[in-house]
Parts: structure tokens; C-alpha cells; sequence
């Protein structure tokens, strides 16, 4: 992970988000991230993938607190109460986050690209938006997303007003969306038993 010395100047600096605030409900109601996926908990290789692309990273979770301390990061839950999706991560880091960009990642996406954080920025900057999208083909991934620090209090009354939907709250904002159809199988996400196994068999153990 990036620090002081990083190559990028201050006002470009990126703080990472792993979102690990849901509650699970297709593994069973266990906490995702921490589910077992060769060998070390399946967001120790999400993490390990955004550390370096990043200057700094933070976790928003819910549930089990120590156990996601325990990854060495800084630990925060929702400001809005009753699991209110990802959003609500989303503004909480927003609130928290020591960098003018923020970038998210689920704690469910083991394979994540590596060229992440630096493709989404450049298309941010060239489009001058304030939102940056992954997408593969005609699938848009809203947790997949680099967006400005400064839309912490629009994304705040947008909650406050009851709103959840990502693409509603996109639709208010300057978005531009990324093209990551080279690596579409980057993209897969873990929610059931049957696709954890599935990913068991592309990963080393121990490999985070």
C-alpha cells in the first residue's frame, strides 16, 4: 500500500474501501469475508489485491468487529442503521476517508483486477466525473466504483430521503463507466457454498 511516498500527488491520492457491511444472507448469514477460501479468510485476498493500489484502506463492516480488526486496517460501521446496502458503506468511508478518492471494492471479489484503482482513475480525470464505474461488456459493477470524497453530503441526503438504488443515485451525478471487458472473469463474485468450492480450485492455498 501506498504512503507518504506515493507517486501520486496529494489532491489525487486514493483512500480503498473494502465493503464488507451485509449480512450474507446466500452464505447462510455468515459474515462473507471471513468464510474460509484457500486457506485464509476470502477478503484477506480482496485485500490483498486493492492494498497496493491505494493509499490508504478501510473497512466498512457491520458484524464481528474484531475479527475484521484484525486485518490491521481501520474498522467502521454504517452511520444508517438496519443493513442499508452498500450506499451506506459507501457513505461512511466517504465521511471517513483521509483522501479526496475513494474507491470500493465487496470483500466477496477474491479476483479483483489489479489494474483496478489505476484505469478507473484515468477515466475519472479525463472525463473530469465524479464517479467512475466498472463495467464488463453491458454490466455495469456500482460496487466496483472511484468516486470524489466531496460527494459525502449529496450521498448523505439521498440516504436520509430513504433513497438505497445505486443506479438512482448515479443517475443525479456526473458517471463515467469503464470498460474492463478484458477481464470480465475478475468480476466474479462468491455468494454461495457452490461458487466458494467453485474459486477454491483458482486460488492457492494460502495464497493472500
Amino acid at each position: 500500500m501506498s504512503d507518504s511516498s506515493s507517486p501520486r500527488p496529494a489532491d489525487c491520492r486514493i483512500t480503498g474501501v473494502l465493503l464488507a457491511g451485509g449480512q450474507g444472507s446466500r452464505m447462510g448469514g455468515v459474515d462473507k469475508g471471513l468464510v474460509e477460501l484457500a486457506g485464509q479468510p476470502m477478503a484477506a485476498h480482496a485485500l490483498a489485491r486493492l492494498a497496493p493500489q491505494v493509499d490508504e484502506l478501510i473497512i466498512n463492516a457491520n458484524q464481528n468487529l474484531a475479527a475484521w480488526q484484525a486485518f490491521g486496517h481501520p474498522v467502521f460501521g454504517d452511520d444508517i442503521g438496519g443493513f442499508a446496502g452498500p450506499l451506506a458503506g459507501l457513505h461512511a468511508a466517504l465521511v471517513r476517508a483521509r483522501h479526496p478518492l475513494v474507491v470500493t471494492a465487496p470483500c466477496d471479489s477474491p479476483f479483483l483486477p489489479a489494474d483496478l484503482v489505476e484505469r478507473l482513475a484515468t477515466a475519472l480525470h479525463a472525463a473530469d466525473a465524479q464517479l467512475a464505474v466498472a463495467r464488463t461488456f453491458d454490466q455495469p459493477h456500482p460496487v466496483f466504483c472511484l468516486c470524489r470524497r466531496d460527494l459525502a453530503e449529496h450521498l448523505g441526503a439521498f440516504l436520509a430521503g430513504g433513497g438505497r438504488k445505486i443506479d438512482r443515485w448515479y443517475g443525479s451525478l456526473k458517471v463515467v463507466e469503464v470498460a474492463f471487458d478484458d477481464e470480465e472473469a475478475a468480476f466474479r463474485n462468491i455468494n454461495t457454498r457452490d461458487e466458494l468450492a467453485e474459486a477454491a480450485k483458482d486460488l492457492p492455498a494460502g495464497a493472500a
